[in-house]
Protein backbone atom coordinates (compact mmCIF):
# COMPACT_ATOMS: atom_id res chain seq x y z
CA UNK A 1 0.00 0.00 0.00
CA UNK A 2 0.99 3.62 -0.42
CA UNK A 3 1.23 6.11 2.42
CA UNK A 4 -1.79 8.41 2.63
CA UNK A 5 -1.54 12.08 1.55
CA UNK A 6 0.21 14.49 3.88
CA UNK A 7 -3.04 16.08 5.10
CA UNK A 8 -4.28 12.65 6.27
CA UNK A 9 -1.00 11.91 8.05
CA UNK A 10 -1.09 15.31 9.70
CA UNK A 11 -4.71 14.81 10.73
CA UNK A 12 -3.86 11.44 12.29
CA UNK A 13 -0.85 12.91 14.13
CA UNK A 14 -2.95 15.83 15.38
CA UNK A 15 -4.86 13.46 17.66
CA UNK A 16 -1.62 13.06 19.60
CA UNK A 17 -1.54 16.86 19.87
CA UNK A 18 -5.14 16.83 21.11
CA UNK A 19 -4.97 14.07 23.71
CA UNK A 20 -1.42 14.43 25.03
CA UNK A 21 -2.42 17.37 27.20
CA UNK A 22 -4.40 14.78 29.18
CA UNK A 23 -1.27 12.63 29.52
CA UNK A 24 0.80 15.56 30.74
CA UNK A 25 -1.56 17.68 32.84
CA UNK A 26 -3.89 15.03 34.28
CA UNK A 27 -1.69 11.94 34.34
CA UNK A 28 1.77 13.32 35.00
CA UNK A 29 1.88 16.86 36.35
CA UNK A 30 -0.86 19.11 37.69
CA UNK A 31 -3.41 16.49 38.82
CA UNK A 32 -0.87 14.41 40.84
CA UNK A 33 0.57 17.52 42.52
CA UNK A 34 -2.90 18.90 43.26
CA UNK A 35 -4.07 15.53 44.59
CA UNK A 36 -1.00 15.23 46.82
CA UNK A 37 -1.49 18.78 48.08
CA UNK A 38 -5.16 18.49 49.08
CA UNK A 39 -5.47 14.81 50.09
CA UNK A 40 -4.40 13.76 53.62
CA UNK A 41 -1.58 11.23 53.95
CA UNK A 42 -4.15 8.60 54.90
CA UNK A 43 -7.39 8.67 52.90
CA UNK A 44 -10.44 6.99 54.36
CA UNK A 45 -12.44 5.28 51.61
CA UNK A 46 -14.58 2.13 51.31
CA UNK A 47 -14.31 1.44 55.02
CA UNK A 48 -10.51 1.38 55.24
CA UNK A 49 -7.58 3.76 55.29
CA UNK A 50 -5.27 3.99 52.26
CA UNK A 51 -1.88 5.58 51.92
CA UNK A 52 -2.43 8.63 49.70
CA UNK A 53 -0.09 7.67 46.85
CA UNK A 54 -1.00 3.99 46.99
CA UNK A 55 -4.68 4.88 46.62
CA UNK A 56 -3.85 6.88 43.50
CA UNK A 57 -1.90 3.88 42.20
CA UNK A 58 -4.84 1.57 42.82
CA UNK A 59 -7.21 3.99 41.04
CA UNK A 60 -4.94 3.88 37.98
CA UNK A 61 -4.91 0.08 38.17
CA UNK A 62 -8.72 -0.02 38.22
CA UNK A 63 -9.03 2.27 35.21
CA UNK A 64 -6.69 0.09 33.16
CA UNK A 65 -8.45 -3.07 34.25
CA UNK A 66 -11.73 -1.60 32.98
CA UNK A 67 -10.30 -0.68 29.59
CA UNK A 68 -8.56 -4.05 29.28
CA UNK A 69 -11.98 -5.71 29.58
CA UNK A 70 -13.76 -3.21 27.32
CA UNK A 71 -11.15 -3.09 24.58
CA UNK A 72 -11.91 -6.47 22.94
CA UNK A 73 -15.65 -5.74 22.88
CA UNK A 74 -15.27 -2.31 21.33
CA UNK A 75 -12.57 -3.40 18.95
CA UNK A 76 -14.80 -6.13 17.57
CA UNK A 77 -17.71 -3.74 17.08
CA UNK A 78 -15.56 -1.12 15.40
CA UNK A 79 -13.71 -3.59 13.19
CA UNK A 80 -16.74 -5.36 11.78
CA UNK A 81 -18.75 -2.21 11.32
CA UNK A 82 -15.77 -0.35 9.83
CA UNK A 83 -16.26 2.59 12.19
CA UNK A 84 -13.05 3.01 14.14
CA UNK A 85 -13.49 6.77 13.86
CA UNK A 86 -16.90 6.67 15.58
CA UNK A 87 -15.46 4.89 18.58
CA UNK A 88 -12.47 7.23 18.66
CA UNK A 89 -15.00 10.06 18.93
CA UNK A 90 -17.00 8.38 21.70
CA UNK A 91 -13.99 7.76 23.91
CA UNK A 92 -12.51 11.16 23.11
CA UNK A 93 -15.67 12.90 24.29
CA UNK A 94 -15.98 10.60 27.33
CA UNK A 95 -12.44 11.42 28.43
CA UNK A 96 -12.71 15.13 27.76
CA UNK A 97 -16.02 15.33 29.68
CA UNK A 98 -14.39 13.63 32.68
CA UNK A 99 -11.58 16.21 32.56
CA UNK A 100 -14.21 18.94 32.65
CA UNK A 101 -15.70 17.16 35.68
CA UNK A 102 -12.39 17.52 37.51
CA UNK A 103 -13.12 21.22 37.76
CA UNK A 104 -15.32 20.26 40.75
CA UNK A 105 -12.54 18.24 42.47
CA UNK A 106 -11.76 19.74 45.91
CA UNK A 107 -10.44 18.51 49.27
CA UNK A 108 -14.04 17.71 50.22
CA UNK A 109 -14.59 15.51 47.15
CA UNK A 110 -11.58 13.20 46.93
CA UNK A 111 -13.83 10.37 45.75
CA UNK A 112 -15.24 12.48 42.90
CA UNK A 113 -11.74 13.40 41.79
CA UNK A 114 -10.63 9.77 41.68
CA UNK A 115 -13.78 8.70 39.80
CA UNK A 116 -13.31 11.42 37.18
CA UNK A 117 -9.65 10.49 36.82
CA UNK A 118 -10.63 6.85 36.24
CA UNK A 119 -13.26 7.78 33.62
CA UNK A 120 -10.80 10.12 31.88
CA UNK A 121 -8.24 7.33 31.76
CA UNK A 122 -10.81 4.96 30.24
CA UNK A 123 -11.69 7.57 27.63
CA UNK A 124 -8.07 8.22 26.76
CA UNK A 125 -7.07 4.57 26.53
CA UNK A 126 -10.23 3.60 24.64
CA UNK A 127 -9.62 6.17 21.93
CA UNK A 128 -5.97 5.15 21.59
CA UNK A 129 -6.97 1.58 20.63
CA UNK A 130 -8.67 2.86 17.47
CA UNK A 131 -6.11 5.59 16.87
CA UNK A 132 -3.22 3.09 16.83
CA UNK A 133 -5.19 0.70 14.61
CA UNK A 134 -5.26 3.40 11.92
CA UNK A 135 -1.45 3.45 11.55
CA UNK A 136 -1.06 0.47 9.16
CA UNK A 137 -4.06 1.74 7.17
CA UNK A 138 -2.55 5.14 6.41
CA UNK A 139 1.22 4.48 6.31
CA UNK A 140 3.28 1.95 4.34
CA UNK A 141 5.73 -0.14 6.37
CA UNK A 142 8.84 1.95 5.50
CA UNK A 143 7.04 5.12 6.63
CA UNK A 144 5.51 3.82 9.86
CA UNK A 145 8.48 4.74 12.08
CA UNK A 146 8.45 8.30 10.75
CA UNK A 147 4.65 8.72 10.99
CA UNK A 148 4.53 7.21 14.48
CA UNK A 149 7.35 9.47 15.67
CA UNK A 150 5.58 12.50 14.17
CA UNK A 151 2.49 11.75 16.23
CA UNK A 152 4.44 11.46 19.47
CA UNK A 153 6.46 14.60 18.71
CA UNK A 154 3.32 16.65 18.00
CA UNK A 155 1.81 15.30 21.19
CA UNK A 156 4.75 16.38 23.29
CA UNK A 157 4.88 19.84 21.69
CA UNK A 158 1.14 20.46 22.08
CA UNK A 159 1.01 19.23 25.67
CA UNK A 160 4.00 21.37 26.68
CA UNK A 161 2.39 24.43 25.10
CA UNK A 162 -0.82 23.98 27.05
CA UNK A 163 1.14 23.11 30.17
CA UNK A 164 3.03 26.41 29.97
CA UNK A 165 -0.24 28.34 29.64
CA UNK A 166 -1.76 26.55 32.64
CA UNK A 167 1.39 26.92 34.71
CA UNK A 168 1.60 30.65 33.94
CA UNK A 169 -1.93 31.16 35.29
CA UNK A 170 -1.25 29.06 38.39
CA UNK A 171 2.02 30.86 39.20
CA UNK A 172 0.49 34.28 38.51
CA UNK A 173 -2.23 33.54 41.06
CA UNK A 174 0.45 32.66 43.63
CA UNK A 175 3.01 35.36 42.88
CA UNK A 176 0.61 38.26 42.39
CA UNK A 177 -1.65 37.25 45.28
CA UNK A 178 -4.83 37.14 43.25
CA UNK A 179 -6.51 35.09 45.97
CA UNK A 180 -8.20 32.64 43.61
CA UNK A 181 -7.30 29.60 45.69
CA UNK A 182 -7.44 26.36 43.73
CA UNK A 183 -9.44 27.88 40.87
CA UNK A 184 -6.48 28.19 38.43
CA UNK A 185 -5.62 24.51 38.95
CA UNK A 186 -9.20 23.39 38.43
CA UNK A 187 -9.46 25.60 35.34
CA UNK A 188 -6.43 23.72 34.02
CA UNK A 189 -8.43 20.50 34.20
CA UNK A 190 -11.32 22.21 32.41
CA UNK A 191 -8.98 23.45 29.69
CA UNK A 192 -7.69 19.92 29.06
CA UNK A 193 -11.20 18.74 28.22
CA UNK A 194 -11.77 21.65 25.84
CA UNK A 195 -8.32 21.28 24.22
CA UNK A 196 -8.72 17.52 23.78
CA UNK A 197 -12.16 17.56 22.16
CA UNK A 198 -11.49 20.79 20.26
CA UNK A 199 -8.28 19.85 18.42
CA UNK A 200 -9.61 16.32 17.83
CA UNK A 201 -12.06 17.86 15.36
CA UNK A 202 -9.17 18.27 12.89
CA UNK A 203 -8.54 14.54 13.10
CA UNK A 204 -12.18 13.55 12.81
CA UNK A 205 -12.76 15.82 9.83
CA UNK A 206 -9.85 14.60 7.67
CA UNK A 207 -9.18 11.03 8.76
CA UNK A 208 -10.78 8.66 6.19
CA UNK A 209 -13.23 5.92 7.16
CA UNK A 210 -11.48 2.74 8.26
CA UNK A 211 -11.51 -0.29 6.00
CA UNK A 212 -14.36 -2.72 6.59
CA UNK A 213 -13.48 -6.42 6.28
CA UNK A 214 -15.58 -8.56 3.96
CA UNK A 215 -16.12 -11.35 6.47
CA UNK A 216 -18.73 -11.17 9.22
CA UNK A 217 -18.14 -12.13 12.86
CA UNK A 218 -18.49 -15.79 13.77
CA UNK A 219 -20.00 -14.97 17.17
CA UNK A 220 -22.18 -12.36 18.82
CA UNK A 221 -20.49 -9.02 18.22
CA UNK A 222 -20.34 -8.27 21.97
CA UNK A 223 -18.27 -11.38 22.71
CA UNK A 224 -16.64 -11.82 19.35
CA UNK A 225 -13.71 -9.64 20.44
CA UNK A 226 -12.73 -12.17 23.09
CA UNK A 227 -12.85 -14.95 20.51
CA UNK A 228 -10.68 -12.80 18.26
CA UNK A 229 -8.18 -12.30 21.05
CA UNK A 230 -8.11 -16.05 21.42
CA UNK A 231 -7.63 -16.32 17.67
CA UNK A 232 -4.73 -13.87 17.76
CA UNK A 233 -3.27 -15.80 20.70
CA UNK A 234 -3.52 -19.06 18.74
CA UNK A 235 -2.05 -17.45 15.62
CA UNK A 236 0.98 -16.24 17.54
CA UNK A 237 2.45 -19.72 17.46
CA UNK A 238 2.73 -19.29 13.68
CA UNK A 239 4.32 -15.84 14.05
CA UNK A 240 7.24 -16.47 16.36
CA UNK A 241 8.79 -13.02 15.94
CA UNK A 242 5.53 -11.30 16.87
CA UNK A 243 5.01 -13.57 19.88
CA UNK A 244 8.50 -12.96 21.20
CA UNK A 245 8.18 -9.22 20.76
CA UNK A 246 4.81 -9.09 22.55
CA UNK A 247 6.22 -11.02 25.51
CA UNK A 248 9.16 -8.64 25.75
CA UNK A 249 6.88 -5.62 25.29
CA UNK A 250 4.58 -6.79 28.09
CA UNK A 251 7.38 -6.71 30.65
CA UNK A 252 9.36 -3.61 29.69
CA UNK A 253 6.20 -1.60 28.97
CA UNK A 254 4.90 -2.50 32.44
CA UNK A 255 7.82 -0.54 33.82
CA UNK A 256 7.47 2.34 31.34
CA UNK A 257 3.78 2.92 31.99
CA UNK A 258 4.15 2.69 35.76
CA UNK A 259 6.92 5.31 35.75
CA UNK A 260 4.84 7.56 33.52
CA UNK A 261 1.82 7.41 35.82
CA UNK A 262 3.49 7.41 39.22
CA UNK A 263 6.73 9.41 38.93
CA UNK A 264 5.12 12.54 40.37
CA UNK A 265 3.83 10.65 43.41
CA UNK A 266 7.31 9.21 44.01
CA UNK A 267 8.91 12.67 43.86
CA UNK A 268 6.28 14.15 46.16
CA UNK A 269 6.38 11.45 48.84
CA UNK A 270 10.05 10.45 48.79
CA UNK A 271 11.77 13.75 47.91
CA UNK A 272 9.11 16.13 49.28
CA UNK A 273 9.26 18.15 46.07
CA UNK A 274 6.88 21.08 45.79
CA UNK A 275 4.29 21.57 43.08
CA UNK A 276 6.42 23.98 41.02
CA UNK A 277 9.44 21.65 41.15
CA UNK A 278 7.32 18.70 40.10
CA UNK A 279 5.87 20.59 37.17
CA UNK A 280 9.34 21.71 36.07
CA UNK A 281 10.40 18.05 36.18
CA UNK A 282 7.52 17.02 33.93
CA UNK A 283 8.27 19.87 31.52
CA UNK A 284 11.89 18.67 31.27
CA UNK A 285 10.63 15.20 30.38
CA UNK A 286 8.18 16.49 27.78
CA UNK A 287 10.60 18.86 26.04
CA UNK A 288 13.42 16.33 25.88
CA UNK A 289 11.00 13.60 24.74
CA UNK A 290 10.37 15.43 21.46
CA UNK A 291 14.02 14.98 20.53
CA UNK A 292 14.06 11.48 22.00
CA UNK A 293 11.28 10.25 19.72
CA UNK A 294 13.16 11.36 16.61
CA UNK A 295 16.54 10.22 17.97
CA UNK A 296 15.36 6.64 18.42
CA UNK A 297 13.65 6.72 15.04
CA UNK A 298 17.04 7.72 13.56
CA UNK A 299 18.82 4.99 15.52
CA UNK A 300 16.37 2.40 14.18
CA UNK A 301 16.96 3.59 10.61
CA UNK A 302 20.73 3.29 11.05
CA UNK A 303 20.58 -0.04 12.90
CA UNK A 304 17.24 -1.77 13.61
CA UNK A 305 14.11 -1.39 15.70
CA UNK A 306 15.28 -4.10 18.09
CA UNK A 307 18.65 -2.44 18.67
CA UNK A 308 17.05 0.94 19.39
CA UNK A 309 14.57 -0.66 21.83
CA UNK A 310 17.40 -2.55 23.56
CA UNK A 311 19.34 0.69 24.06
CA UNK A 312 16.25 2.36 25.52
CA UNK A 313 15.61 -0.51 27.95
CA UNK A 314 19.21 -0.46 29.19
CA UNK A 315 18.84 3.25 29.90
CA UNK A 316 15.55 2.54 31.71
CA UNK A 317 17.35 0.09 33.99
CA UNK A 318 19.88 2.81 34.75
CA UNK A 319 17.04 5.24 35.47
CA UNK A 320 15.58 2.86 38.08
CA UNK A 321 18.95 2.56 39.80
CA UNK A 322 19.47 6.32 39.65
CA UNK A 323 16.00 7.04 41.06
CA UNK A 324 16.58 4.67 43.99
CA UNK A 325 19.69 6.59 45.03
CA UNK A 326 18.29 10.07 44.26
CA UNK A 327 18.22 12.32 47.31
CA UNK A 328 18.13 15.88 45.94
CA UNK A 329 15.97 17.86 43.55
CA UNK A 330 18.94 18.43 41.23
CA UNK A 331 19.57 14.69 41.01
CA UNK A 332 15.94 14.09 40.21
CA UNK A 333 16.09 16.64 37.39
CA UNK A 334 18.95 14.59 35.93
CA UNK A 335 16.86 11.43 36.14
CA UNK A 336 13.98 13.31 34.49
CA UNK A 337 16.23 14.32 31.60
CA UNK A 338 17.15 10.66 31.01
CA UNK A 339 13.49 9.62 31.22
CA UNK A 340 12.56 12.24 28.63
CA UNK A 341 15.16 10.98 26.18
CA UNK A 342 13.77 7.45 26.28
CA UNK A 343 10.06 7.94 27.06
CA UNK A 344 8.96 9.11 23.62
CA UNK A 345 11.49 6.90 21.86
CA UNK A 346 10.46 3.61 23.42
CA UNK A 347 6.73 4.32 22.99
CA UNK A 348 7.10 5.33 19.35
CA UNK A 349 9.42 2.43 18.49
CA UNK A 350 7.20 -0.10 20.26
CA UNK A 351 4.15 0.97 18.27
CA UNK A 352 5.92 0.95 14.90
CA UNK A 353 7.82 -2.30 15.62
CA UNK A 354 4.59 -4.09 16.41
CA UNK A 355 2.97 -2.70 13.27
CA UNK A 356 5.88 -3.94 11.15
CA UNK A 357 5.72 -7.43 12.63
CA UNK A 358 1.99 -7.88 11.96
CA UNK A 359 1.07 -10.53 9.41
CA UNK A 360 -0.79 -9.39 6.26
CA UNK A 361 -4.37 -8.73 7.41
CA UNK A 362 -7.24 -6.27 7.19
CA UNK A 363 -8.13 -7.14 10.79
CA UNK A 364 -5.70 -4.64 12.29
CA UNK A 365 -8.07 -3.68 15.13
CA UNK A 366 -7.99 -7.19 16.62
CA UNK A 367 -4.22 -7.27 16.58
CA UNK A 368 -3.96 -3.79 18.04
CA UNK A 369 -6.61 -4.69 20.59
CA UNK A 370 -4.41 -7.59 21.65
CA UNK A 371 -1.45 -5.19 21.78
CA UNK A 372 -3.51 -2.77 23.84
CA UNK A 373 -4.67 -5.47 26.25
CA UNK A 374 -1.02 -6.43 26.81
CA UNK A 375 -0.29 -2.77 27.50
CA UNK A 376 -3.19 -2.33 29.91
CA UNK A 377 -2.79 -5.60 31.81
CA UNK A 378 0.89 -4.77 32.21
CA UNK A 379 -0.03 -1.34 33.56
CA UNK A 380 -2.43 -2.93 36.04
CA UNK A 381 0.33 -5.27 37.19
CA UNK A 382 2.91 -2.49 37.41
CA UNK A 383 0.79 0.06 39.27
CA UNK A 384 -0.60 -2.57 41.65
CA UNK A 385 2.88 -3.85 42.49
CA UNK A 386 4.19 -0.29 42.84
CA UNK A 387 1.39 0.65 45.22
CA UNK A 388 1.60 -2.60 47.21
CA UNK A 389 5.37 -2.43 47.66
CA UNK A 390 5.14 1.24 48.59
CA UNK A 391 2.38 0.65 51.16
CA UNK A 392 3.51 -2.59 52.75
CA UNK A 393 7.18 -3.21 51.91
CA UNK A 394 9.12 -0.13 52.83
CA UNK A 395 8.15 2.81 50.65
CA UNK A 396 8.35 3.85 47.03
CA UNK A 397 12.13 3.52 46.71
CA UNK A 398 11.66 -0.21 46.98
CA UNK A 399 8.85 0.09 44.45
CA UNK A 400 11.34 1.55 41.96
CA UNK A 401 13.65 -1.43 42.42
CA UNK A 402 10.69 -3.75 41.84
CA UNK A 403 10.06 -1.99 38.52
CA UNK A 404 13.64 -2.64 37.44
CA UNK A 405 12.86 -6.36 37.40
CA UNK A 406 10.28 -5.82 34.66
CA UNK A 407 12.82 -3.98 32.50
CA UNK A 408 15.45 -6.69 32.97
CA UNK A 409 13.02 -9.45 31.96
CA UNK A 410 11.86 -7.42 28.94
CA UNK A 411 15.44 -6.82 27.82
CA UNK A 412 16.36 -10.51 28.03
CA UNK A 413 13.29 -11.50 26.02
CA UNK A 414 13.98 -8.80 23.42
CA UNK A 415 17.33 -10.41 22.63
CA UNK A 416 15.44 -13.30 21.01
CA UNK A 417 13.41 -11.07 18.64
CA UNK A 418 14.43 -10.60 14.99
CA UNK A 419 12.88 -8.13 12.58
CA UNK A 420 13.65 -10.31 9.55
CA UNK A 421 12.23 -13.78 9.15
CA UNK A 422 14.52 -16.72 9.66
CA UNK A 423 14.06 -20.47 9.19
CA UNK A 424 12.40 -20.82 12.61
CA UNK A 425 10.15 -17.76 12.27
Amino acid sequence: MQTAPRKVINAWAMYDWANSSYSLIITSAIFPTYYTAIAPEQVRLFGRSFARSSLASYAISLSFLIIAVLSPILSSIADYQGNKKAFMKFFCYLGSAACVGLFFFTKDSIGLGLICSIVASVGYCGSIVFYNAYLPEIASEPDQDRVSAKGFALGYIGSVLQMILCLAFILANTNFHWGLGTLPVRLSFLSVGIWWSGFAQLTFRLLPPSRRPEQRPDHNILINGFYELGMVWNQLRHYVRLKRFLLSFFFYNTGVQTVMYLAAYFASDELKMGSTQLIITILIIQVVAVFGAYLFSLISQKTSNIFSLAVAIIIWIGVCIGAYFTRTVGQFYGVAFAVGMIMGGIQSMSRSTYSKLLPPTTDTASYFSFFDVCDKVGTVLGTLSFGYVGEFLGGMRNSVLALMIFFIIGFILLLFVRMKEGPAD
